[in-house]
């Protein structure tokens, strides 16, 4: 995984109209919108595009082709970390400029590319990437970028009088940071893990929501207190803090393995956003957790993207 890093700036490049190659200029004027004076400014996701000397270089090796800055319609070319390894998320930041990144590659333009129409071929839609602008300023070749990987902040929360008190051995929060460990591996994304265990209490519980919602946890899950009993207090409390709710995930859950097993069909477990937090309720078994994390794991990586503006489709 990247770690934080400097990334030297090789080349500033402008074009002023789509898909043609850009021109090496002294500097650029960044913007809200993205480059001043290029046709690839606006309001959208992908308002500055990067490609590294390193991309370039393996284009080179392969076709044989002499390639000028610019030539694959980049606006900033870069040397010192592979950006296709990059995610969205990361940031670039240097000279007052803040960068994100919200894309890697794209769609080949085919014969709308000059580079694909003379070769067959273009590295851009491969391994460029795209960024929106998140604080505006100028830069040029010879300046700097520090890049910062974007670590995810999870936290997994058991609740349970009897695991609180020592009475017995908490699985099911171990579970779920298992789980949570693999997706994220799965998608190459970093993350950092915070657990804790509570008792049933709506007080305690009301805090630690404040708390991650507070320090933009990216992602809390917890476990137990979603039955009928009178210390079943975690989705009533949790939907008192959501701003937005994600029914449909817990009732697919429900439906796909209560048709089974109708018990499966009492869990009261919610979803939704907290502030920028993604909260979710898990029953407190090891069985139910496996159930529930394998389903809210693949759209996971949707939501994270749709909480960035980032149409992900």
């Amino acid at each position: 995984m990247l770690e934080e890093q400097k990334v030297k700036i090789l080349s500033v490049n402008i074009s002023e109209k789509k898909g043609t190659v850009k021109v090496p200029v002294k500097n650029i004027k960044i913007n809200e919108l993205g480059v001043l004076g290029d046709a690839h400014a606006g309001e959208w996701h992908r308002q500055v595009s990067l490609l590294g000397l390193e991309s370039i270089d393996r284009f080179r090796s392969t076709t044989k082709r002499e390639i000028n800055f610019g030539d694959f319609a980049e606006n900033i070319t870069t040397q010192g970390i592979e950006l296709v390894n990059t995610k969205p998320g990361d940031l670039f930041i240097g000279n007052g400029v803040e960068l994100e990144v919200t894309q890697i590659g794209k769609s080949c333009h085919g014969d709308g590319c000059a580079i694909y129409r003379e070769v067959g071929n273009c590295v851009m839609p491969k391994e460029g990437i795209f960024c929106r602008v998140l604080k505006n300023g100028n830069l040029k070749a010879g300046d700097e970028l520090t890049f910062y990987p974007k670590i995810y902040k999870v936290q997994v929360l058991t609740l349970s009088d009897r695991v609180s008190h020592g009475v017995y051995e908490d699985k099911s929060g171990p579970e779920v940071i298992s789980m949570i460990k693999e997706f994220f591996d799965s998608i190459n994304w970093q993350c950092t893990i915070d657990y804790g265990v509570i008792p049933d209490d709506e007080n305690m519980l009301r805090v630690h929501l404040e708390k991650a919602k507070d320090l933009n946890y990216d992602l809390l899950i917890t476990t137990g207190g979603t039955g009928i009993g009178p210390r079943d207090i975690t989705p009533d409390i949790v939907k008192q803090v959501m701003d937005k709710e994600i029914p449909g995930i817990m009732e697919i859950i429900r439906m796909k393995y209560g048709a089974e097993k109708p018990n499966a069909l009492l869990s009261r477990g919610v979803a939704g956003l907290m502030g920028n937090t993604f909260v979710y309720t898990l029953p407190g078994s090891v069985k139910a957790v496996k159930e529930y994390m394998s389903e809210i794991v693949k759209t996971q990586k949707h939501l994270f993207l749709m909480r960035m503006g980032i149409d992900s489709h």
